[in-house]
């Protein structure tokens, strides 16, 4: 039986919202970060002090897929006072965009530190079914498609040997003097992205993207999932 989750989205659209993706991931057991939905400016300060500062804002609404495009995503927010004026902008410029866009809130998360910018990933293929995908990510993905792709189940092995065969491996392994990046971290992100499309086959596609890997750990930026 499908997740919760999924079965209440289906009723109404064709995708998870940005805190129902996160919330999915985590009950699969995946690292998250925390993800809390904000309904009004003053509730988005409550929960960036909750998180703890600096946080970033995100529209949510099943009409803005693209959130940063329109003006829906800020970053690096410090204060209360940086918050309280961010979630106004967010929501006036989401109805500038679209003015019958249906506003869910505005999700409030930790800011992540820089790290390498990898994307995993998840398509439904009609032939060969779930096929999970690794690859150099951020905004370079769709310039380098520096890519690779297996058919789930994926074992560990199968994880490592996907990262190996891709140009971002070089920068994993560190250059320049810098250390080498938890690879072992990104194996379980990917083994449990493979188990995730097998467990839920009404997932058409997962898109993590960036996954921000660091000397230890890993940091699930942004997260995106199609029914």
């Amino acid at each position: 039986m499908a997740h919760p989750l999924i079965q209440k989205a289906q009723q109404e659209r064709r995708s998870l919202l940005e805190h129902e993706a996160i919330e999915l991931l985590k009950a699969h057991d995946l690292p998250v970060s925390p993800a809390l939905l904000a309904s009004s400016s003053d509730d988005a300060v409550k929960k960036a002090k909750e998180i703890g500062y600096p946080v970033v804002l995100k529209i949510v609404s099943p009409q803005i897929i693209h959130k940063s495009d329109v003006g829906g995503v800020k970053v690096n927010l410090k204060s209360a006072e940086e918050v309280d004026v961010a979630y106004r902008e967010i929501i006036d410029n989401a109805l500038v965009h679209d003015s019958d866009a249906e506003i869910k809130g505005v999700l409030v998360t930790p800011m992540a530190q820089a790290g390498t910018e990898v994307i995993i990933g998840m398509i439904r293929d009609p032939q060969f079914g779930p096929c999970v995908m690794f690859g150099l990510g951020g905004i370079f993905v769709e310039v380098f498609k520096d890519v690779t792709f297996r058919v789930a189940p994926i074992s560990p092995d199968d994880a490592r040997e996907m990262i190996e065969e891709t140009k971002s491996y070089t920068v994993l392994k560190g250059v320049r003097g810098e250390k080498p990046k938890d690879v072992e971290a990104l194996v379980n992100i990917i083994t449990k992205v493979s188990q995730l499309a097998i467990q839920e086959p009404d997932i058409k596609e997962i898109d993590l993207n960036p996954v921000l890997v660091y000397e230890k750990g890993v940091a699930l930026v942004d997260a995106r999932v199609l029914l």
